[in-house]
């Protein structure tokens, strides 16, 4: 019988982790917890998780109640952290340490400063609003890249129903001097989470639409400002869809792929294992004070899982 909060393998040992590659064994990627925790289970549709280690907490994001929750480590308390929230979707820091969040409702991308002000980082491009910011990464020479897909512009669900400006669906990098938000590429069908390599040569974008995984050489730049077409890293499998993505300290990338789980690639592009959740996936982050707890938001719920991986370092400061 399958108890409350765990799932069974195929073999019938009771884990959440799936080993399709020896490298999952020997990495030590399925030594952790054995099981998930479940820290909330009443939000409508839950993405966007980010620990903040001076807090001991860790927020999210409830797209559809336009709310941003948080979780105390302490106590094990959950409260609203802010609301309205602009129909936020991904948050990450910035190398000081404040809130970079995508909010799709209000179209922009904002910084909440350390005295709680929000300051507007990203809006527009080329005078026309942006569609829907889903996911932020910053590098460590201060600049912000973030996706605009369009999904909180399709409908009323997760932000407001309108007509794309733009016309099109991109990645764009806001350049931290001059504030200038520039196009880096357009090659992709609905761009989601991306996320640097740990050497931050290189940007990882995942493609919920077309199916994959796209990387790119961030110095590989074309003379209008753009990155070259990169190449494809992993394709999705069974009908998966690919959503936020995020590195451990060892270069291996894990991905929310929604209906099956949570992936994880070998640095060479390899499928090598998976977490098992009971819930459409939709974002994995690291955190707590050893940065080898995963939080996982998953349709209703925020999960957590101890792990026996570290997740790459959470801020990147100028060499």
């Amino acid at each position: 019988m399958q108890q409350k909060g765990l799932i069974l393998s195929s073999t019938g040992r009771t884990s959440i982790y799936e080993i399709l590659d020896e490298r999952f064994r020997t990495g030590r990627c399925a030594n952790g917890d054995e099981r998930l925790e479940k820290l909330y289970d009443d939000c409508r549709w839950a993405e966007g998780p980010l620990y903040l280690p001076a807090w001991r907490q860790t927020i999210w994001s409830d797209i559809p109640n336009d709310r941003m929750l948080r979780w105390d480590e302490t106590t094990g308390a959950v409260s609203v952290f802010r609301s309205p929230a602009g129909h936020s979707n991904g948050n990450t820091l910035d190398r000081e340490g404040r809130l970079i969040s995508c909010e799709q409702g209000n179209r922009r991308v904002s910084r909440t400063e350390h005295d709680g002000r929000i300051t507007v980082i990203a809006d527009r491009f080329e005078g026309k609003r942006l569609n829907s910011p889903n996911d932020a990464a910053v590098h460590s020479d201060g600049s912000i890249y973030f996706s605009d897909p369009d999904f909180g512009i399709t409908s009323d669900y997760e932000g407001f129903r309108a007509e794309s400006e733009i016309g099109s669906r991109n990645v764009y990098r806001v350049d931290p001097s001059s504030g200038e938000v520039r196009l880096v590429t357009d090659s992709t069908e609905a761009p989601n989470g991306l996320v640097f390599s740990p050497d931050e040569r290189q940007l990882y974008v995942s493609d919920t639409r077309g199916g994959c995984i796209r990387v790119f050489d961030v110095f590989d730049v074309r003379e209008d400002g753009t990155l070259s077409d990169g190449k494809v890293f992993a394709e999705a499998r069974n009908g998966a869809r690919f959503d936020n993505i995020r590195f451990d300290d060892e270069g291996r990338l894990w991905v929310a792929a929604m209906d099956d789980g949570i992936h994880c690639y070998d640095p060479d592009g390899t499928l090598i294992g998976r977490i098992l959740v009971p819930e459409t996936v939709s974002n994995i982050s690291f955190g707590g004070p050893k940065n080898n707890r995963a939080f996982i938001t998953a349709t209703t719920t925020l999960y957590s899982v101890v792990m026996s991986v570290t997740g790459a370092p959470r801020i990147r400061r100028t060499p």
